[in-house]
């Protein structure tokens, strides 16, 4: 296990440093409100500092010019560390978030995954040479890292969000600025000091800790940060955009997003309804791709939606190591008075509630923020439950039909593509044809057929309409973090006549 700070620190340019003005912040688990860490709560001179000493390293060259190879060796030297230190690890993700050990384990198995992806695609791309046409011309295209990254990670998936921007920054020989959720900053610790500990160059990786209004602007707005990669919700998305845009900086966004899950008729229907489950519940909801918005075949919506309800009550909820529990608390108790509002108001939009509501009865909750999983049914598209997401156990029902399958699959289609948000969905059908088609028609980033969440860090990752700018993951995920650079070479060089030379 890494060797952590011993007292709240920011970790800049090489070192650990204390808060400017001296600020902490205390992490408590949202399960039962016990102490986990008490870390630093920075400002915009943390960040203003941060930001020079990346701008420095990345000038100064020496990752840059590290053969890829090399910066691809330190990522997979990093993925072998998670594995020896991996029940730590989890343990920490698990404290930070709430979240089951269970979980928390698979989470740092999909770390590693993305880790070791990242360090295979290092080397790989050599640019490639372009046919001019020009005798004793060389023209080739080359790619270089972009410059100095704010990386701002969410917190609900802490160490795998990180991972997903770290690692192509990494190799594709960025520097850095990571500033996590100062609400779940324990994994990210751990990560900035194995990459000390493993040799990253001084000022390469930084880390600044505390709430994105106090030292986030520096991040989005300096004039030497080259990119900003951010996940989390849309308004904030929104507002990082207007402040990058000043500098005209690169930037990659995954927004979240409200994600249809479809289920016809002639679905697999004991797996469909087993997996409606997974998809909304898992994590309590609080999952950017969630199926949170189910749109069934009307003719089985009884059949599908009652047995929904019924194994919703089933559900165990608890904290970290409740080996009985089958999912966990919300992060705040500000969040989940967000999602109480929230179902309020898809009741008063004429919503019907079918199963929970409220947080569940029992000591045992007294001191975390549980809420219980909850159904939504009679839904329409035009309801704010529905247009809106709660990231939270809720699940809202709406219904399609038609006189015949093409008919059926143009209102599916029409209510799953209702939305201003394209992350991901899912369809479900043991007809092919169909399944196929109507993938092919859903404006969503991802879509998976008779399944729902499973992803590879192969394959790319990223949302349509307003769930995002950019991919992560795949190739295309280290793409966001390179400038391509056309070199025009003339080995025959002479003058170009163009104009009189009397």
């Amino acid at each position: 296990m890494a060797q952590l700070p011993s007292s709240p620190a920011h970790f800049i340019n090489g070192e650990w440093v204390a808060p400017h003005e001296g600020g902490t912040r205390e992490i408590r688990c949202p399960a039962d409100g016990t102490l986990v860490a008490t870390v630093a709560e920075g400002t915009v001179a943390d960040s203003e500092a941060a930001v020079q000493a990346a701008a420095a390293a990345f000038a100064a060259g020496q990752w840059s010019a590290t053969p890829s190879r090399e910066r691809g060796a330190l990522l997979a030297r990093l993925a072998d560390r998670l594995e020896a230190d991996k029940e730590e690890v989890a343990r920490l993700e698990a404290l930070d978030t709430g979240k089951r050990m269970v979980e928390a384990r698979i989470d740092m198995d999909d770390v590693i995954s993305v880790f070791r992806h990242f360090a295979t695609l290092a080397g790989s791309d050599a640019g490639r040479v372009v046919d001019t046409g020009t005798p004793g011309v060389s023209s080739r295209v080359v790619h270089e890292p972009v410059g100095v990254c704010s990386l701002i990670t969410p917190w609900n998936f802490p160490l795998l969000q990180t991972s997903w921007k770290v690692a192509p920054a990494l190799v594709a020989g960025c520097t850095f600025i990571l500033k996590p959720s100062e609400l779940t900053p324990s994994t990210a610790i751990w990560l900035l000091a194995t990459l000390d500990e493993l040799g990253l160059p001084k000022g390469v990786g930084n880390l600044v800790l505390g709430a994105g209004a106090a030292v986030g602007p520096p991040l989005t707005s300096d004039p030497r940060v080259d990119l900003v990669s951010f996940t989390g919700g849309l308004a904030t998305g929104r507002r990082l955009m207007a402040s990058a845009a000043d500098t005209v900086k690169k930037v990659a966004l995954e927004l979240g997003g409200k994600n249809p899950n479809v289920i016809f008729a002639d679905a697999d229907l004991p797996a469909a309804i087993d997996n409606a489950l997974t998809a909304v519940f898992l994590d309590s909801g609080q999952v950017c791709s969630a199926g949170t918005r189910l749109v069934v075949e009307e003719s089985i919506h009884d059949e599908v939606v009652d047995e929904l309800v019924r194994r919703a009550k089933l559900i165990r909820l608890g904290g970290p190591f409740d080996e009985n529990a089958e999912t966990g608390p919300l992060i705040s108790a500000a969040h989940r008075e967000k999602i109480e509002a929230y179902v309020a108001r898809g009741i008063e939009e004429g919503a019907v509630l079918r199963v929970g509501g409220g947080p569940p009865d029992g000591e045992q909750y007294a001191d975390g923020f549980y809420y219980l999983p909850t159904i939504l049914d009679g839904c329409r598209s035009d309801m704010d439950c529905v247009q809106n997401e709660s990231f939270g156990p809720v699940l809202t029902v709406e219904t399609f039909s038609g006189a015949d399958g093409d008919a059926a699959e143009d209102a599916a289609v029409a209510i799953a593509n209702d939305t201003i948000y394209g992350l991901a969905g899912a369809v479900w059908s043991q007809n092919a044809g169909r399944a196929e088609r109507v993938a092919q028609r859903l404006r969503h980033g991802t879509i998976w057929i008779n399944d729902y969440h499973p992803y590879v860090a192969a394959a790319e990752w990223g949302g349509f309409k307003q769930s995002g700018i950019g991919r992560e993951l795949g190739s295309a995920g280290l793409e966001e973090y390179r400038e391509a650079k056309h070199i025009w070479h003339n080995t025959r060089p002479a003058p170009a006549g163009w104009f009189a030379t009397e």
